[in-house]
């Protein structure tokens, strides 16, 4: 019988991976709340209203990638393609509407069916931040900013480009969406079968497209710029002197729409070289219609999303694997102590292992298997005096230290 493996499009986060994919969630949370944002659990999988009213029903994610499925009960569910509608419908469901700002973090897996590729997979994980409430560019710069510092963080910055765009508000949207219609009619007979169809209900999408003969088109295709309002303009301009305050590099690129229906104003992406063509590590943007997409009222909002492991990709070396202190009784009659010692140990926060079975040296051999830092040996003339005998594997030095002293001296 031949070994079950994992479903296509999943994977298993183990060792270095895993320390990776630790990490990354590690310092976009510490980062996160030096900023005021606090952690959020949604669950994974949601009403399918909560996705197909938001998200856009000409978009590829609910046309082509929703994991959807009747539950027993005959009601419509799905699994979470991405994380904002979940947060907006956390804050409807549980009355927070009222209680604004709200300064949301949130981390866990996402499901898309889609073809495999690198970094991305059917089950992934994204780390992202939601600020609700604000109106002003400002919380689009702060926002944008912690990303940044994410970035910095994982020691990736270097190898990451913000781009930056503006969709403008409604009356600006309104007026490219003419001019759009009217250069996409003009090249139709040219367009693939999902741009014709997004001509009449969302001809912005079009830009998005990843199709080539779309793309060629898509480069002379108007950009939104001669449409902004003056009110759009100025949001705009406000947003971009903001970021130079906080010192976050930029490069407009007008191309950028994202591919979500409920986006206006800021639009952004961090991208890489690095990562072939898949190079968009975080984006986001500005997303004030979405709250009352829920039920709720007309709340402003603006936020990100990044896939971890194209985060954890772009990381140099991953953490080292915690080094252990190894607990070798000498005999069965030091098992006892020893596992008192090793409590003791963890008691203290350091991580402590003892082998279940074996002579000295074969406990030392699997002490310096695991990469262990130091052994503490106990034998019964140790024991009757009170001490153990701490080695230090790196040195190979090794002295008597009291029980009570054990845990300090090894810290």
């Amino acid at each position: 019988m031949s070994a079950l493996q994992p479903a296509r499009g999943t994977h298993d986060l183990i060792g270095e991976e895993q320390r990776r994919f630790h990490r990354v969630a590690e310092v976009a949370r510490l980062v996160a709340a030096t900023y005021g944002f606090d952690e959020w659990q949604t669950p994974i999988f949601e009403d399918t209203r909560v996705f197909s009213r938001t998200l856009g029903e000409t978009s590829d994610v609910v046309t082509k990638e929703m994991y959807s499925f009747d539950d027993r009960g005959g009601d419509s569910v799905t699994l979470r393609p991405e994380g904002t509608a979940g947060i907006c419908r956390a804050l409807v469901s549980n009355g927070l509407t009222q209680s604004l700002p709200q300064k949301v973090f949130y981390a866990g897996p996402m499901f898309r069916y889609e073809r495999p590729q690198k970094g991305r997979y059917r089950q992934f994980h994204q780390i992202g931040m939601e600020l609700i409430g604000p109106a002003e560019p400002l919380a689009d710069a702060e926002v944008i900013a912690c990303g940044w510092d994410i970035l910095k963080g994982l020691n990736i910055a270097d190898d990451t480009v913000l781009e930056l765009n503006t969709l403008g508000d409604k009356d600006s949207r309104d007026a490219y969406r003419t001019a759009l219609v009217a250069y996409f009619t003009d090249h139709q007979a040219a367009l693939s079968p999902d741009s014709l169809n997004r001509l009449d209900r969302n001809p912005m999408r079009i830009l998005d497209s990843k199709d080539e003969a779309d793309r060629r088109i898509v480069a002379d295709a108007p950009t939104i710029g001669p449409y902004l309002t003056d009110p759009a303009r100025a949001f705009y301009d406000k947003l971009r002197e903001h970021l130079v305050r906080f010192r976050v590099p930029f490069v407009e690129n007008p191309r950028i729409v994202r591919g979500l229906d409920y986006y206006g104003h800021t639009a952004f992406e961090f991208v890489t070289s690095k990562l072939g063509s898949q190079g968009t590590v975080m984006a986001g943007g500005r997303y004030d219609g979405l709250v009352a997409e829920m039920g709720g009222p007309p709340t402003p909002a603006v936020g990100w999303a990044a896939g971890i492991e194209r985060l954890s990709m772009l990381m140099d070396a991953a953490p080292p694997a915690p080094s252990p202190v190894a607990v070798i009784p000498i005999g069965d009659a030091a098992e006892a102590t020893a596992i008192e010692v090793l409590q003791s140990l963890r008691a203290n926060g350091i991580r402590a292992e003892m082998a279940y079975r074996g002579n000295v040296k074969r406990r030392m051999e699997r002490a310096n298997r695991t990469g262990a830092r130091a052994a503490v040996i106990l034998g019964d003339d140790d024991i009757a005096n009170g001490v153990a005998q701490v080695k230090d594997l790196t040195t190979g030095t090794q002295e008597a230290v009291p029980f009570s002293q054990i845990a300090s001296r090894l810290k």
